[in-house]
C-alpha cells in the first residue's frame, strides 16, 4: 500500500522535474531574445546616417584592382575618407562574421536582414581584401569572407528548396 510519505516524495520529485524543464525552456527563450536583440542593434548601426554614408562610399568606389586602388586612394591603413569608410563597413561585417561563427546571432535572421548588403559589399571589396592579404596577412577580413560564404550557402539552399 502507498503511504503519504511515498506520495509526497513523488510529488516533490515531479515538482523539481517540472521546475527544471521550465528553467530550461526559459533559458532557451532568453537566448533567442538576446540573439534577436543583437541583430536589431546591428541593424540600427547599419541604418545610421554615418554608416549609410560609409556604405555608399564603399559601394561607389571605382578601381581596376588592388594596385590601382592603392595608387588612387593610398595604403590600406591611411586615414583618407575613403579608407575610413571602407574599414568601417568591412569591420562591421567582419564582426558580424565573428558573431555568427560564435553562434551569438541567429543565422537566419542575419541572412534575412543583411544578405544583400553583405554580398554587395563583399563582391565590391574582394579584390582589395585579396591584395591587402598579400601585404597585411591572410586573415584580413577573414570573418567577413566566411560571413559571405555562409550567406551564399543559405541562398543556394533556398534556391534548391524552391526549385
Amino acid at each position: 500500500m502507498v503511504d503519504v510519505t511515498e506520495i509526497s516524495a513523488v510529488v516533490v520529485a515531479l515538482g523539481v522535474l517540472i521546475g527544471v524543464v521550465y528553467y530550461i525552456l526559459q533559458m532557451r527563450q532568453q537566448e533567442k531574445i538576446r540573439k534577436t536583440d543583437l541583430v536589431i542593434r546591428l541593424y540600427s548601426t547599419w541604418e545610421s546616417k554615418e554608416f549609410s554614408e560609409a556604405t555608399l562610399k564603399t559601394w561607389n568606389l571605382e578601381f581596376g584592382g588592388y594596385d590601382e586602388f592603392v595608387k588612387k586612394y593610398g595604403s590600406w591603413y591611411s586615414e583618407t575618407e575613403v579608407y575610413v569608410a571602407l574599414r568601417m563597413v568591412c569591420s562591421f561585417f567582419d564582426l558580424m562574421g565573428i558573431l555568427l561563427s560564435s553562434d551569438l546571432v541567429d543565422a537566419n535572421m542575419v541572412a534575412n536582414t543583411f544578405r544583400i548588403p553583405i554580398e554587395t559589399t563583399w563582391q565590391k571589396i574582394k579584390p582589395l581584401v585579396e591584395g591587402g592579404r598579400k601585404v597585411y596577412g591572410p586573415y584580413l577580413y577573414y570573418n567577413f569572407e566566411k560571413l559571405f560564404d555562409e550567406m551564399k550557402k543559405r541562398e543556394q539552399r533556398k534556391i534548391e528548396l524552391y526549385s
